[in-house]
C-alpha cells in the first residue's frame, strides 16, 4: 500500500539508508507544518514530495494565482486596459501553470487518493470551464459579438483549492457548515420581517405619509419589507421612523420593539449559530490534525528506530540527521538544545514518547543570543569598567529610567496636540529629539550594540527609525524654511507623524498592555487567513456586479459641472439620494472600483442608498444582488471573521505556556542559558552554562518568544488541545506508543484534509 511504513518491527543497530532518512524527514515535516498530504514513499516520489513543498515552487505558485487574479483589473470593464490578446495570453500562462502543479501533484499521491480528493476536482473542473469559456469567448469576438467571461468568477477556486491554501479551505468549511443551522434562523427572521412589515403596511401605509425624498411611507409590502430589512442594519434610523414619528409619538413603540426583536435578537443569535457551529467543525478538524500528525510521526520512528534492550529508540547521530534534513536552516546550538530536551538523561538515543514531540518542540521559537563583550569594554576597559561608568549602567537598567523615558514621550505628545504651529513648541522640539538620541546612546552604551539592534529587536529597531527619520526631518523642515523658497508643510507632517508613533513604544512597555499587543499579534495570522477569504468572496461578487452594472453610472470629475454630472452620467439618477450624496465613484466600471463598493457594503451604513441608485438605473431586481451581499458579507463571512477575533484572542490571551515550552523552558534555565525576556536588549560578557555543557552552547543565551508560532495551525491546535484526549479517535496514545501500526490514516486517504 502506497505511503504504509516500511519498518514495522525491530532493526537491527545500523545507519538508516538515505531514502528512509528521506522518508522519516519528509513525515516529520509534513508533521511540524500539519500537512496531512498520502504520497507515494519509493524515492523518487518522495524527492518529488520534497521539490512539491519547496517554498521556491510554493511561491510560483502564489505568483500566478496573483497574476489570474488581476487580469480582471486589465480586462473590460477595465481600470488599465489591455489588448484581449495580451490577457487572454496571460491568462493561459496560468492554466498551463496550475496544471503543472497540479499534475505534479498527481505524481506524488496514490492515483486513487488522488480522484478522490475534492480539491482537485474542483481544479480540474475549474481548468475545463475556464478553457471552454475561453473558446466561447473568442468564437463570439471573431463573429463580432460580446459575450460575457463569467469563468472569471471561478478564479478564485485556484486560490482555495490547492493545498498551499488550506486555511481558506478551513474558513470556507467554517461557512459550509454554518449554513444550515444559519438558514433556519434566517428563515424565523424573515418571518419576523414579515409579521412586522405586515403591521407596518397597515398602521403606517395609505395614511398619506411622506418621506423627507416626498415619496409614499410604506405604500407596499415589498416596500415595507426592504426598509424594514434596512433598519435592521440600522443604515435608514432615524429617518424610516421619523414620518411615522411626527404624526404620533406612540409609533416609535413600534419601531422600539422591531430594533429589539430583530436588530438585537436575531442578530445576536446569528453570531452564536456561526460562532457555535465554526467552534464546533473547528474542534473535530483540530482533533484529527493531532491524531493525523501522531502517525506520521509514528511512521517516522518506526523508519529509523533501533532495539535498546527491549525498548526501541532513534539513535543520537541519526536523530541529528533526521532534524538537519527536516529543518534544514536550523542552527547548531538550537538543535543541541533540542537533543538535551529530548535525550534528557544523556543516554545517547532518544526513546518514542520524545521523538513524537519532535514537531511541537520545531513549532516553538527559541531564540538564540549570543553573549558578546561590549566593544568599548575591549577598546578602553578601564574607561568602561570605571564605577562612574557602572552608575550609568546601572542607572540605564532601571525601571525608573524606562518610566521617565515614557514620560518624555508623552510630554512631547502633549505638546505636539496643544498647538503645533507654536513657536515654544517648535524650540521644544529640539529638546525632545535630544532627548531621544541620548536615551538611544546611553543604551547603546550600557547594552552590546549587536544585541541591541539584533535580529528579534523589533522595538529597539523601531525607536531608532523613528527617531532618526524624526531628526532628519526636523532638519530638512528648519532648513527648508530658513532658505524660505518652498513649502515644507509635508515633511513636518511626516515628522509629527513620526513623533506621535513613539507612543506605541509607551504602551508596550507596560506589561498589562504587552500581554494584550502579544495577544493582538497572535490574531495576526487568522487575520490574514480570513483576509484571503474575504479576498474570495469579495472577488466573485465584485466580478458579478461588474457584469450586471458596469457603465451604469459614471464619475466624471470632481469639478465637473455639467448636468451629466450631477446625475452620475446617468439620467435615471436625478433627484435620487444616490445623485445627492455624489456615490458617482461608487461604481461598478472596473475590478478595484467594484472592491471598494463591496466595502462600502461592508460597513452597511448607507448601503441601501448605493443599492437603490443601482436599481433606478437597472431594474428593481437589482436590490436582491445587494441583498445577497448583506447577508453573505455581513451576517455569514463578518460573523465567521468575529467568532475567530474572540476564539483566537482569548486563548492567546488566557493560556498558559503548554507542556513543549514549559519542557524548553526547564532545560535552558538547567543548563544555565537562560535569560528573562525583559533583559534581551543587551547581555553581559562571558560564557554561558557549567563546564559539562559548553559545546554548541557555549557563549549563548535563550529565551522562548511564547506569544508567536510559526503556523496557524499551531496555533489552532493550542486553542483546544486542553481539550482533545489523547485516546480520542482512534488508536489510544498507549496503543501508539507501544508499537500499534497506524493503518487507518494509511489506508484510508479520506483523512486527506480537503477531502
Amino acid at each position: 500500500m502506497p505511503g504504509a511504513c516500511r519498518a514495522g518491527g525491530a532493526r537491527p543497530k545500523e545507519p538508516p539508508t538515505p531514502e528512509d532518512l528521506l522518508l522519516a524527514a519528509a513525515y516529520v515535516s509534513d508533521a511540524q507544518y500539519n500537512r496531512n498530504v498520502l504520497f507515494e514513499t519509493s524515492p523518487r516520489a518522495v524527492r518529488l514530495y520534497y521539490f512539491y513543498n519547496h517554498w521556491a515552487m510554493r511561491a510560483a505558485t502564489y505568483f500566478f494565482i496573483f497574476l489570474d487574479l488581476s487580469l480582471a483589473l486589465f480586462e473590460e470593464p477595465a481600470l488599465l486596459p489591455l489588448p484581449a490578446s495580451a490577457t487572454v495570453g496571460a491568462e493561459l500562462l496560468c492554466l498551463a501553470a496550475f496544471l503543472g502543479r497540479l499534475v505534479h501533484f498527481a505524481k506524488v499521491t496514490p492515483q486513487t487518493a488522488f480522484w478522490r480528493d475534492t480539491k482537485n476536482v474542483c481544479i480540474v473542473g475549474a481548468l475545463a470551464l475556464t478553457l471552454a469559456d475561453l473558446v466561447i469567448y473568442g468564437s463570439l469576438a471573431v463573429a463580432d459579438i460580446r459575450g460575457v467571461r463569467w469563468s472569471r468568477a471561478l478564479r478564485p477556486v485556484f486560490l482555495v483549492n490547492f493545498p498551499d491554501g488550506r486555511q481558506i479551505r478551513r474558513a470556507l468549511r467554517s461557512l459550509r457548515n454554518a449554513l444550515p443551522d444559519v438558514l433556519r434562523v434566517l428563515l424565523l427572521f424573515l418571518f419576523s420581517l414579515l409579521l412586522f412589515a405586515l403591521m407596518a403596511l397597515k398602521l403606517f401605509g395609505g395614511r398619506g405619509l411622506k418621506t423627507a425624498q416626498g415619496s409614499p411611507y410604506f405604500s407596499s409590502l415589498l416596500e415595507s419589507i426592504f426598509e424594514l430589512y434596512v433598519l435592521v442594519t440600522t443604515a435608514n434610523s432615524p429617518d424610516v421612523m421619523v414620518p411615522a414619528y411626527e404624526r404620533s409619538r406612540w409609533a416609535c413603540l413600534f419601531f422600539a420593539a422591531f430594533v429589539v426583536v430583530n436588530t438585537y435578537v436575531f442578530v445576536s443569535v446569528f453570531l452564536a449559530v456561526v460562532y457555535h457551529n465554526y467552534r464546533r467543525h473547528l474542534k473535530n478538524e483540530i482533533r484529527q490534525l493531532a491524531y493525523l500528525k501522531r502517525h506520521k510521526m509514528v511512521a517516522a520512528f518506526n523508519l529509523l528506530k533501533v532495539q535498546a534492550g527491549s525498548e526501541s529508540v532513534v539513535e543520537e547521530a541519526t536523530w541529528k540527521r533526521l532534524v538537519r534534513a527536516a529543518v534544514p536552516g536550523l542552527g547548531a546550538s538550537h538543535l543541541e538544545l533540542l537533543l538535551r530536551i529530548c535525550d534528557d538523561g544523556r543516554t545517547g538515543h532518544v526513546d518514542k514518547t520524545n521523538f513524537l514531540r519532535l514537531p511541537d518542540l520545531l513549532n516553538i521559537r527559541v531564540v538564540a543570543i549570543s553573549a558578546r563583550t561590549h566593544p568599548l569594554e575591549a577598546w578602553v576597559p578601564r574607561v568602561y569598567g570605571a564605577p562612574a561608568s557602572r552608575f550609568v549602567h546601572a542607572v540605564v537598567r532601571h525601571r525608573v529610567f524606562v518610566w521617565a523615558c515614557d514620560a518624555v514621550v508623552l510630554a512631547n505628545a502633549v505638546l505636539i496636540a496643544l498647538e503645533e504651529k507654536s513657536v515654544v513648541v517648535s524650540r521644544a522640539e529640539w529638546l525632545f529629539l535630544s532627548l531621544y538620541v541620548l536615551e538611544i546612546l546611553l543604551k547603546l552604551y550600557t547594552y552590546e550594540p549587536r544585541a541591541y539592534f539584533g535580529r528579534t529587536q523589533f522595538w529597539n529597531w523601531f525607536d531608532a527609525l523613528i527617531v532618526v527619520a524624526a531628526l532628519v526631518g526636523t532638519v530638512a523642515h528648519d532648513a527648508i524654511r530658513a532658505a524660505g523658497n518652498y513649502d515644507s508643510q509635508p515633511i513636518l507632517d511626516v515628522v509629527l507623524v513620526l513623533r506621535v508613533l513613539r507612543l506605541l513604544r509607551v504602551v508596550v512597555s507596560v506589561q498589562k498592555f504587552r500581554v494584550i499587543v502579544n495577544a493582538l499579534l497572535s490574531v495576526g495570522p487568522m487575520t490574514l487567513t480570513f483576509g484571503g477569504l474575504v479576498l474570495v468572496v469579495y472577488y466573485a461578487l465584485a466580478i458579478v456586479g461588474m457584469e450586471l452594472f458596469q457603465g451604469r453610472v459614471h464619475f466624471l470629475g470632481p469639478n465637473a459641472t455639467r448636468a451629466e454630472a450631477l446625475v452620475c452620467g446617468n439620467p435615471a439618477l436625478s433627484g435620487s439620494a444616490f445623485a445627492r450624496s455624489r456615490y458617482c465613484t461608487s461604481n461598478f466600471n472596473d475590478l478595484a472600483s467594484a472592491l471598494v463598493v463591496l466595502m462600502e457594503l461592508t460597513v452597511v451604513n448607507q448601503w441601501h442608498v448605493l443599492a437603490g441608485g443601482f436599481a433606478q438605473v437597472t431594474h428593481p431586481a437589482a436590490m436582491l444582488y445587494f441583498v445577497v451581499v448583506h447577508v453573505v458579507v455581513v451576517i455569514l463571512v463578518v460573523n465567521i471573521f468575529t467568532a475567530v477575533i474572540l476564539e483566537v484572542f482569548f486563548v492567546a490571551y488566557s493560556l498558559e505556556k503548554s507542556e513543549v515550552e514549559t519542557a524548553i523552558e526547564k532545560k535552558i534555565q538547567e543548563l544555565g542559558v537562560g535569560i528573562p525576556e525583559a533583559d534581551v536588549e543587551g547581555l553581559p560578557g562571558g560564557d554561558a552554562g557549567d563546564g559539562s555543557d559548553k559545546t554548541a552552547l557555549q557563549g549563548l543565551y535563550f529565551r522562548i518568544a511564547s506569544k508567536k508560532y510559526r503556523t496557524v495551525d499551531t496555533l489552532l491546535q493550542r486553542m483546544f488541545e486542553s481539550e482533545i484526549a489523547p485516546d480520542d479517535e482512534g488508536p489510544t496514545l498507549d496503543e501508539i506508543l507501544s508499537g500499534s501500526p497506524s493503518d487507518m490514516y494509511l489506508q484510508n486517504p479520506s483523512y486527506e484534509e480537503g477531502a
